[in-house]
């Protein structure tokens, strides 16, 4: 592509430099200047300070075929996400809305009593639909994970029931 002398001065700067290789007798001075300079600053480390690492637990999930799911969970994380996160078969059909039973799970009662929250009512309405409900079952949407769960086993249900559903 010929560039002719006179219509360089309308180049926008950023192109300036591809123009100046070519013939640098006839790039206008002002478009020379506003060229970026390479600075020492721009090939130092990063100052600012890094996000700590949150803090993971190992729990375990037992799906609906028997099957053990090993899973590395982040402490504060619902166990719907930490499900969703390790490919456990945990459906989640509202996305942790509190508007389905999907998400249930099935707790052993000494694990249950280390879940620091207690089901709000809300919850227990939703429990009330699931399939295979016991004393130690809460929606795993509901329930945070702490670092006291380190090791826990949560069990889920050999199947479910969706009230949005119509079948």
């Amino acid at each position: 592509m010929a560039c002719r002398a006179g219509s360089l001065r309308f180049l926008i700067p950023k192109f300036a430099s591809c123009v100046n290789r070519v013939n640098s007798g006839t790039v206008p001075a002002l478009i020379r200047k506003t060229q970026p300079r390479i600075s020492a600053s721009r090939h130092r480390f990063s100052s600012t300070v890094p996000k700590p690492k949150k803090e993971t637990v190992q729990v375990y999930f037992m799906d609906r075929d028997g099957d053990e799911i090993e899973a590395k969970v982040a402490v504060g994380e619902s166990f719907l996400t930490a499900a969703i996160d390790n490919d456990v078969e945990l459906e989640g059909a509202c996305e942790g809305t509190l508007a389905c039973s999907t998400c249930h799970l099935i707790f052993k009662q000494e694990d249950y009593d280390k879940i620091p929250e207690k089901p709000t009512d809300e919850e227990l309405d939703m429990l009330d639909l699931a399939y295979g409900l016991t004393n130690t079952s809460r929606l795993g949407c509901q329930v945070v994970v702490t670092k006291e769960m380190d090791g826990l086993q949560v069990q889920v249900p050999t199947s479910v029931v969706d009230a949005r559903d119509p079948s």
